[in-house]
């Protein structure tokens, strides 16, 4: 028996096998091109993602007995009535929608539109992009007939059916997240017709999920326990709920999460190890492993040195498309070193943020499961768990989306009883980082210090 989990993320499609104790038996991946036609927009081809999904589950070589799909959040895929593609899809890093944002929430009021979707209207999410075709692109608007969100694209050209769950819908800002099925009230007030959406159902009925639910699942995070802090480009701290609560000013997305009758609350900060990233290629491309022995040379704290991580604005706390990183408080001392801790540290108090948010609407965590390729360096993971205050815990495959989207599928098969059940069989915790108690203060103080700052704008 092997579960095959599919996850059509950004930069390619991710495939993995996995057995029913939860062991990756084959691993594949296929990449394809982002197209950014205008400054600050993001489009793919849906066919490159059929076309991956074809390629990397081919070279699985493996008969899979369930499959299951996670896949990249909010992005726009128009079909007309013959289910034909009419434009590229919009991506949940396109930023063109800000007049349109402004629009729903006039249209719907602000606190009305996060009382029914749990979120603001954000340029990433899918329905202000809907607004953004019908008034910049009128003959696409006129022909379209469906719309889908990229994983269930694939999805439809994997098995003919149009469908999607409620994790996933939950990021289209056409969804009442509360009761979990379409939002009558905004489609009429956006005048979209509700026949082109498809059907919904719960994840383990269909075993598919967005790529932070179906994350969260394949680290074990499930019902209300521990957290989930992903150190990848971008960086999130996620909260299951078995209530529906919204964070009132929306600087949390809240949504529907993968197990039936439960939410999740998450604060999302666009560039974590994304800014390290950048970091390294500004300073010509040395190896990480080089710049991260350099980092730890230097003391918590940085001598003052603060790094706000705002390379691509942000959404929590702020939801600033225009804010900008900054570097505060060089000094002739600070070499390459202390830059790079500094953007350690700095992507460490982006992601207390999210933290402080969840907690004041009632989170209660004494853990938190680490993912992502930030998670691969330990000074990072002693770094973070010092800053939130809790340990942080790596379990034993780093597969992201495509492993829990392969337990979604197995449960949706029938392999197993439940999402509890495919974690229980499946995810285990390889090691434990505590944080450093000789650290706290000079993080507490650093935080507070990064607190006080002002936010820049571009």
């Amino acid at each position: 028996m092997t579960l095959v989990g599919l996850d059509v993320g950004t930069s390619g499609v991710k495939a993995v096998g996995v057995s029913p104790d939860g062991e990756v038996l084959a691993r594949a991946e296929r990449a394809y091109p982002l197209s950014t036609p205008r400054p600050g927009w993001a489009e793919q081809d849906p066919e490159d993602w059929w076309e991956a999904a074809q390629g990397a589950l081919a070279d699985l070589a493996v008969e899979p007995t369930s499959l299951g799909l996670s896949g990249q959040m909010h992005g726009l895929v128009l079909l007309d009535a013959d289910e034909r593609v009419l434009r590229p899809a919009i991506l949940w890093n396109d930023g063109r929608t800000a007049a349109e944002c402004a629009e729903i929430e006039e249209r719907i009021g602000f606190e009305r539109l996060v009382e029914l979707t749990g979120n603001r209207a954000l340029a990433g999410f899918t329905a202000p992009k809907l607004l953004w075709v019908r008034r910049h692109e009128p003959d696409v608007w006129a022909r379209a007939r469906r719309i889908l969100l990229p994983k269930d694209y694939v999805r439809l050209r994997l098995t003919g059916e149009r469908s999607i769950d409620a994790a996933d819908a939950s990021g289209t800002l056409l969804f009442d997240v509360g009761n979990r099925r379409w939002s009558a009230e905004v489609l009429d007030a956006l005048a979209i017709p509700g026949e082109w959406l498809p059907d919904v159902h719960e994840s383990t009925e269909v075993g598919t999920a967005g790529d932070q639910a179906a994350g969260a699942v394949g680290v074990g995070v499930a019902e209300p326990g521990p957290l989930s802090v992903v150190l990848g480009t971008s960086g999130v701290v996620f909260a299951a709920s078995r209530e529906y609560r919204p964070e009132p000013a929306a600087r949390l997305h809240t949504f529907c999460h993968a197990v039936p009758g439960t939410w999740h609350a998450m604060g999302v900060m666009l560039s974590a190890a994304g800014s390290l990233a950048w970091l390294r290629r500004a300073l010509g491309g040395a190896p990480y492993e080089e710049l991260l022995a350099e980092a730890e040379r230097w003391e918590p704290g940085t001598e003052g040195l603060l790094f706000q991580p705002y390379l691509a604005g942000e959404r929590t706390p702020h939801a600033a498309p225009d804010a900008r990183g900054t570097f505060v408080g060089l000094t002739l001392r600070h070499d390459r070193g202390a830059l790079v801790r500094a953007v350690l540290e700095g992507v460490a108090f982006g992601l207390r943020d999210s933290l402080e948010l969840l907690r004041a609407v009632g989170v209660q965590a004494t853990s938190a499961r680490v993912s992502g390729g930030g998670a691969r360096s330990e000074l990072w993971l002693r770094i973070v768990a010092s800053t939130l205050g809790l340990p942080l815990e790596r379990t034993a495959v780093e597969e992201g989306a495509a492993y829990g989207a392969a337990l979604l599928g197995g449960v949706a098969s029938g392999a197993f009883a439940s999402v509890g059940a495919a974690i229980d069989a499946c995810v285990r915790v390889r090691a434990r980082i505590e944080p450093v108690a000789e650290w706290r203060e000079a993080y507490e103080n650093g935080y507070r210090r990064y607190r006080e700052l002002p936010l820049v704008r571009g």
